[in-house]
Parts: C-alpha cells; sequence; structure tokens
C-alpha cells in the first residue's frame, strides 16, 4: 500500500504524522479501498493437467509483498470449486488440481454458446489486508468430445417408385456437446451404392440436419433394403467422427403382376384313386410384398362347370385335388385352365391337362410317398435332424384278401423299415440316430417287397446327407508363441496360422480376424493366416504381447475357435547406459578417512540381462580413487588434505554387457571442505627473541609495529583475531593491539625506560575449536641500544607477566576514535511513539516495522568489516619497513 522510499528518517517521521493526523480527522476513507471487491478475470482450457499455472493473484492486483505482516491468500469455497483449482495461500498463484475440467461436465446446460464460468471468491489476509476478490475462469472448449446419434441403428424408409433427386430428412441427427466448430459440421455415408447422395441443410437455430437425395431409379424386387454407415464430423483438428448404421428400406408399390413358374402341367390319374386324392398344385409368384403380392385362383369360364365339380381347385394354394368319383368309360381326358388374379393385374393363365389311366388287377406295386424333400427318386436330409426322424412312407397295393406281403429294407446306414402301428400294408422309413456328414454324405437303400407267391418288388432309393455348419474351425496349436528382435523392419513376418473345418462348401471356409483386444500394430491376412507387425518394436516399450485369433467359418451361423498369441520381444543392446544426473558434485570434508564412502553414482540402462549390465571405471584420478564398478560407491584411497588440493574432476565411464558395448560419461567433482586444522602461523615478528626501539618521547596513537600471521585454512577457519594476553615491563594499558590487523598503538606516554614485554595470542574462528598460536613482542623503550648483551638478559630472564584482563573484543566498540551510532533515529522514534499514543495497533506496527528496516540498513553499512587478502607486494613491504628499527639477537 505504501510501496515510496523516504531518503531521510526526518522526512518520513514528518509523513507520518501527517498522515496519523489525517487518519484522526477521517479514519475510514483511508481504508475504503479494503471494502470494495475486486474482479480478476482468467481464461483456461479444459482438460489440462494438474499443476498448470492459471494466474497470480497478487501480482495481478499489484500487491506490494514487501508489507508486514505479509499477505495470505484464502480459498473459503474449498468444498465447491477447491476440488478444480489450487490456491498458494503465499504468493497467490492459481494453479489447476489433479482433478482435470471438463467443461461439459463443469457446465452441462452451457449447449447455447455463453461462456461457462468457474467463479472463486479469494480473500486476501490477514484482517488490515483484508479484500474479497472476485475470480472467475472462463473455460474455453477443446474438441473431446465425438459426435454421437442417439440411436445405434438409423432405419429410413423410402417407396420403390421415388421420384429422383426426392429428398428425406434424417431425423436422427447427431449431437456434441462440444461448441463452435467443435460441433457437428457435415455428414456423410460410407457407401452410397451409387443410388443416393447425402446434403445437410442448416435451420435458423444453427442445428444441421442431413437429407436422403435419390439419384437414381429404385426397384424393391431388385434389391429391398441399402445398409451403411453415416458419419458425423465436427470441425476439429484433426476432426473427430460418429456413426451409426445406416439403413434404407425400400417399401413396395404395386408394380408388378402374378405369373405361373409353369404355365403347362400334366397329371397322370388312376381311375382307381380315391375322393380327395392330390392331382396337383399350381403356383404362381408375385415379387410385389403384402397386399400387392396376393394372389387368387380361380378357373376360366372355358371350364364346364361338371368338370369344376370334379375337380376342386383351393382358391388360396391353387392345389387341385379329386372331387368326385372318376367314370373311366365316358372319359379319358381333361383340360383345366387355371387363373391366377393379382390386384389391378391381368389374370396369368395355366393348363393342367390330366390323363385318366383305367386300372387293371395286376401283381402288387410299392408305392411310396415321400417325407423328407424329394428329386427324382433321391430324397435330401439335414445332417441336424433328431434320430427317429421320418423320410418315407410306403404302401403296398393290389394285394389279394389271400396274399401276404412282407417288406424289408437292404443297404447299410442308420436306417431303419418298419410297420406304422396297426395299418395294414403301410410302412415307415425313418433314421435310428443322427447322420453326419462328415463320416458319409450318401446312403444307397433298396425297399423289398416280397409276396407270399414268391413275386420280389425291389424300389431303389438314395439319400442324400446334406452339410449344416456344425463344425467350428481347429487350429493346430491353441496356443502360439512367437519371438522377434526388437527394431524389426516394418511388416515383418511372425507366424502363420492354420485352421481346418471339416464342413463342405462355404461352411468349410477359414478367414483369420483378430481379437478385440489386438494392438493395432499387428495385422493377419484373412485368407492366408500369415500374421505380420507393421512398425519396429521397442522392448523397452513393451515386452510381451499377447492377444487372440479368431478362425471363423462361411456357414450360417458362424462358428469360430479362438488361439492365443504370445509375442515376445527380444532385446538388443541398443540404449546405452545413462546416469541419473548429467554430472555430480560431491562435497567431503577434508581429512575423510581413506577408503570411505564418498558418494554414490546412479546409473541405468533399459536393456536387459547382460545388455543392461552395466561396470563403471574411473578415467583419470584411478591412483587416488576407486568406484565401486557393481554399486557405484566412489571412494578415496587415502585421506585427501585440502590445503594440498581442494578440487578433483573425475570421469567415471560406465559400460554395458552388450555386443557391440555401449557406453556413456560423466564428470564427477569432488569438493573438500575446508577443517580447521591448521593453526595461524606468525610470521612477524620472526622470533620472540626479537625487540624494537621505541623512543622514550614517542606521541600516544603512534603506530608502532604491528603482528602478522597466516591460515593455511579458508573460510572462517582462516579469520585472525589478534589480542595482548600478558604483558611485562610499563603501566598496563601502554600499548594497545587491533584485534583485526594486529596492529600495535601506543596509547599512553612511556614514562620509564626499560624493557616492555606483550605476549599476543593468533586465535583463528574455527568450528568447533578455535586453533591459536602465541608470540613475544619486545619493546626497548631509550634513546639508543647502548648495551645488546643487557638486552638479550632482560630477554632472557624468566619474571612474571601481569595478565591482561579484558579480553581483546572488549572496548572495541569504545576504543578508537570512531564510535558506533547504534540508533540515529531514536529520537524520531521516540518523538513518533508519543505522537502516535492512542492510535489504531496497525499504524503503530506500520512504523516501527519500517523503522526498524531503516535501522538494519544503517547498521548492516556501519557493521560491515571488510577483510582483504593482503597482497603478497604489501606484506613484503611492510615486514621490510618493520624490520628496519628491529635487530635480532
Amino acid at each position: 500500500m505504501f510501496n515510496r522510499r523516504h531518503p531521510s528518517l526526518s522526512k518520513r517521521g514528518v509523513i507520518w504524522g501527517l498522515w496519523v493526523i489525517l487518519l484522526y480527522t477521517s479514519p475510514p476513507s483511508c481504508f475504503a479501498n479494503f471494502s470494495q471487491a475486486k474482479q480478476l478475470i482468467y481464461k483456461i482450457k479444459e482438460g489440462l493437467p494438474g499443476g498448470t499455472f492459471i494466474g497470480a493473484i497478487g501480482e495481478d492486483l499489484h500487491l506490494d509483498f514487501t508489507v508486514e505482516p505479509p499477505f495470505l491468500f484464502n480459498l473459503p469455497q474449498k468444498k465447491v470449486n477447491g476440488q478444480y483449482v489450487n490456491l498458494n495461500s503465499t504468493t497467490g498463484q492459481l494453479y489447476t488440481s489433479a482433478t482435470e475440467i471438463d467443461r461439459e461436465t463443469l457446465c452441462p446446460d452451457n449447449s447455447g454458446g455463453r461462456g461457462c464460468v468457474l467463479s472463486l471468491d479469494v480473500f486476501v489476509l490477514p484482517q488490515q489486508h483484508f479484500q474479497l476478490v472476485k475470480v472467475k475462469i472462463f473455460i474455453e472448449d477443446v474438441n473431446d468430445n465425438r459426435p454421437k446419434f442417439p440411436v445405434d441403428e438409423i432405419c429410413m424408409y423410402v417407396p420403390e417408385n421415388t421420384h429422383i433427386n426426392a429428398r428425406f430428412a434424417v431425423e436422427h441427427s447427431a449431437g456434441d456437446p462440444d461448441l463452435g466448430p467443435y460441433g457437428v459440421q457435415t455428414y456423410w455415408l460410407v457407401n452410397d451404392f451409387g443410388m443416393f447422395t447425402l446434403d445437410v441443410e442448416q435451420n435458423e437455430g444453427g442445428e444441421l440436419t442431413p437429407f436422403l437425395i435419390v439419384t437414381e431409379a429404385l426397384d424393391r424386387e431388385t434389391q429391398a433394403e441399402y445398409i451403411t454407415d453415416i458419419i458425423a464430423e465436427d470441425g476439429g483438428t484433426p476432426p473427430l467422427l460418429g456413426a451409426a448404421t445406416f439403413k434404407i428400406v425400400i417399401t413396395d408399390v404395386n408394380d408388378n403382376c402374378p405369373k405361373f413358374k409353369e404355365s403347362q402341367m400334366n397329371v397322370t390319374l388312376h381311375g382307381n384313386t380315391t375322393k380327395g386324392g392330390h392331382l396337383a398344385r399350381l403356383h404362381a409368384f408375385d415379387p410385389d410384398l403384402g397386399a400387392n403380392a396376393q394372389i387368387s385362383y380361380a378357373y376360366s369360364e372355358r371350364v364346364p362347370r361338371d368338370t369344376r365339380s370334379l375337380f376342386h381347385l383351393d382358391r388360396i394354394t391353387g392345389v387341385i385335388k379329386l372331387a368326385g368319383k372318376i367314370d373311366t368309360g365316358t372319359a379319358t381326358f381333361y383340360k383345366l385352365t387355371i387363373l391366377a388374379n393379382g390386384p389391378g393385374c391381368i389374370p396369368a393363365v395355366a393348363t393342367v391337362s390330366v390323363h385318366i389311366i383305367k386300372v387293371v388287377t395286376g401283381p402288387p406295386a410299392v408305392i411310396p410317398r415321400y417325407i423328407a424333400p424329394e428329386n427324382d427318386g433321391e430324397l435330401t436330409i439335414k445332417e441336424s435332424e433328431q434320430a427317429f426322424s421320418p423320410i418315407a412312407f410306403f404302401t403296398v397295393k393290389n394285394i389279394d384278401i389271400n396274399q401276404r406281403v412282407d417288406c424289408h429294407l437292404e443297404g447299410t446306414g442308420p436306417f431303419r423299415l418298419g410297420p406304422y402301428q396297426t395299418l395294414k400294408n403301410e410302412y415307415l422309413l425313418e433314421t435310428t440316430e443322427p447322420l453326419d456328414y462328415e463320416k458319409t454324405q450318401e446312403y444307397e437303400l433298396i425297399v423289398v417287397a416280397t409276396s407270399s407267391q414268391g413275386l420280389v418288388i425291389k424300389t431303389f432309393l438314395k439319400v442324400q446327407v446334406l452339410d449344416e455348419n456344425d463344425n467350428a474351425p481347429v487350429f493346430q496349436q491353441a496356443l502360439v508363441e512367437v519371438s522377434v528382435e526388437e527394431n524389426n523392419p516394418p511388416n515383418t513376418f511372425l507366424t502363420q496360422f492354420q485352421a481346418t473345418d471339416q464342413d463342405s462348401e462355404g461352411r468349410g471356409e477359414v478367414i483369420y480376424l483378430l481379437g478385440g483386444d489386438v494392438p493395432g500394430i499387428f495385422v493377419i491376412d484373412r485368407v492366408t493366416g500369415v500374421l505380420t507387425v507393421t512398425t519396429s518394436l521397442d522392448r523397452e516399450e513393451k515386452e510381451t504381447y499377447r492377444f487372440i485369433v479368431r478362425a471363423v467359418d462361411q456357414g450360417t451361423p458362424r462358428r469360430e475357435s479362438l488361439a492365443t498369441v504370445v509375442v515376445t520381444v527380444q532385446d538388443r543392446n541398443d540404449n546405452s547406459p545413462r546416469f541419473i544426473d548429467k554430472d555430480f558434485t560431491f562435497f567431503v570434508p577434508e581429512n575423510f578417512p581413506g577408503y570411505g564412502e564418498i558418494g554414490v553414482l546412479s546409473v541405468t540402462d533399459a536393456d536387459a540381462e547382460e545388455n543392461g549390465w552395466v561396470a563403471l571405471s574411473i578415467l583419470n584420478g584411478s591412483d587416488i580413487f576407486l568406484i565401486d564398478t557393481g554399486r557405484g560407491a566412489l571412494r578415496a584411497k587415502t585421506s585427501l588434505d585440502r590445503e594440498q588440493q581442494g578440487t578433483y574432476q573425475l570421469w567415471i565411464e560406465a559400460v554395458d554387457g552388450g555386443e557391440p558395448a555401449l557406453s556413456c560419461v560423466t564428470m564427477v567433482t569432488v569438493l573438500l571442505l575446508d577443517v580447521n586444522d591448521n593453526p595461524p602461523i606468525v610470521l612477524f615478528p620472526q622470533s620472540n627473541q626479537s625487540y624494537m626501539l621505541v623512543l622514550p618521547n614517542t606521541l600516544p596513537g603512534t603506530s608502532i609495529t604491528e603482528v602478522y600471521a597466516v591460515d593455511k585454512d579458508t573460510g572462517m577457519n582462516a579469520v585472525i583475531a589478534y589480542s595482548i594476553i600478558k604483558r611485562k615491563g610499563g603501566e598496563p594499558g601502554s600499548f594497545a593491539i587491533d584485534p583485526e590487523t594486529g596492529n600495535i598503538t601506543l596509547k599512553r606516554e612511556l614514562s620509564n625506560r626499560g624493557l616492555y614485554s606483550l605476549l599476543v595470542k593468533v586465535t583463528d574462528h574455527g568450528q568447533p575449536e578455535p586453533l591459536y598460536s602465541t608470540v613475544m613482542v619486545n619493546f626497548f623503550v631509550n634513546e639508543t641500544v647502548s648495551n645488546e648483551s643487557y638486552i638479550q638478559s632482560l630477554l632472557t630472564r624468566e619474571a612474571g607477566i601481569e595478565v591482561e584482563e579484558r579480553p581483546w573484543f572488549k572496548g572495541q566498540m569504545t576504543q578508537g576514535p570512531e564510535r558506533y551510532e547504534l540508533f540515529p533515529c531514536q529520537p524520531v522514534l521516540i518523538a513518533l511513539s508519543v505522537t502516535c499514543l492512542g492510535l489504531f495497533f496497525t499504524v503503530v506496527t506500520l512504523t516501527s516495522y519500517i523503522c526498524c528496516k531503516r535501522f538494519k540498513k544503517q547498521r548492516k553499512k556501519g557493521s560491515e568489516v571488510e577483510r582483504p587478502l593482503k597482497k603478497k607486494n604489501d606484506s613484503i613491504q611492510g615486514v621490510n619497513r618493520k624490520l628496519r628499527p628491529i635487530s635480532n639477537i
């Protein structure tokens, strides 16, 4: 809210004072913006994966994220809309959740084209920053739905006399829940048979209706129905399709008249034929349907009345039966003219000639009457007929009262001939068990009638067994296992299936089909059964394919059998080893024990068995390091010292066990972390026996000399602090040492001449225990050096030295010409605190926060101490400069 930076604290205090007065005068107006709800609008597409970025509410509201307390974002309606989005409570960023957004599910009533909106209420907290943000997320449509017809089969009835270019609306149009161009755009037929075409019209509401147009003349008698698929296509890229079976039924009109199959028939009739005997059956055919095909039979007016009475004609079935007793003495021939009448048609005419044969008593005769279909004495029977199915009926005629006839059956096969119930001279021929075409297709039988006088009458009979589709194809192998190497060329031959069917003709013809669970990459030839794979296989993608192959015959109903195919993809060494990371960096403390595990290199190979076995080796640095070739653990043969070498770069090679072998290389960087294992080394003074001549008139504040030390470690382990821990001679506090630079300064006048000794402790900042060294710094206060042997005796004399009570760091903030002002803005803060007493808690908190932030920056700026490394040249010059007034004994 307040994001400007003020140049000075005093100026900021004046502005805050004015702002406080403004709060007293009109407090409600300052928070007016918090009560107004803000609105943000985002657009995303439906079906995005979880974690997709939607928008940043805090950034879009231009919120200042540096304020305290920080902003929090809350979504109160988690149960309603939280299932679709996730809100980061700290940054205010919106992401999609794991629940995929489906526009059609979220907005089921949005078919009219209105926008689908997901509305959210977001609270910006805490209370002093409270805002209500209205977030609207517009869900844009994608083409994720196929057109769908309301029914699986659309049936349309078209009269056969329909004019060309006649149009018929297809009422069952397809629906698509997607909007705009993703909805249904057109329709088309898979097969128009050269008779139809499809047109599409759009109504005022934008709905498309397909129309069937007849392009050629129709004839129901030629083809009564056309079956194809109607396809609805939307406007996506690529387009999605919906299909339904489209059946066009051609309805009948009366455009055909009856016709006799046989216009001339000759019938021979014995004179002793009994009343009701069957003479003939006329059959006329009309290819129309229903009432248009109804036929009635009638005698022509040219047939005399007495003839009509003698031969009865059934007007519906066309059957002619004997209705009276024939007088063979008066007539031997009758001519019957029959008319077949249809609605609105000229009658068809047929002639039946009846020849009367006079009956003369003779030897017995066997009269066959066939129950099974018969043609020229050959019977046909289906193999599916049950046992004891009747085939034919035999009647023995012309038998005297005193004559006896015996009938029996000759021939092989599952048949029997026996008397029919209690009737005399009536015999029934029937099967004794089911017939099997695959075993025997034809039987020859002889019905033998033997009279008591020794007369033998033989009737020859042939029975033809009709094949039915009672056998399913049989695979040679029910389980076929095929192996193929990966990276095979397209259209690779896998195997050939063979199945046999014992049925005849089309019932025994086998075609091969793949089951519904077969991936599209496998193809089988319908006729030969050759199975191929159309694309190159990858074992690393999938190793085993298991699916079904169907062998289907062409009978009715069709029969099939199944075989299981297992295709195993054999591995080839086509994948190089791969390290999990592009390169590896390991941090190891120095002095790490030899053969300790530095780190593990993870490597994978997607191949199998030997092709996937990986061995690791070090290409460089094997004299220092070794690697576990199986586990990938990197080790050092000995303990490493950072001061000798701090960084090692190794090249590690991974080689698989394939033929030829594949490999990859990665770089491993081993960084040694410093350990505080080196105490500071004092370079100056060079000896505890060194001393320096200091003139008695040296003024306080003069820099006398310095202690210079170095540390081989790094970081805080190499940061050195100097302190005086013991002193001899002079008054306490005569000399002071800078804890950071080691510079020794005279603090007060030297009243006594003689030897002054300082024991200086040089300590590093290492952890967990700092290391240190000590050095004795000696000053000889006099105008000249008159007796060096006397000074040497003073240096070697052992005497107690007063211990400096104050540690080196005390007095750092008070001694010296420069003092640190901890709180330069404290008076202003006190004034502001007094002025703001009684105001809202939020104002006081915000004011304190800004002032403290300013203080931290100043303190950080004032307290930063740079410790640059001493340049080599500067160090040498300093040593030379300080060595000039010092004499070593």
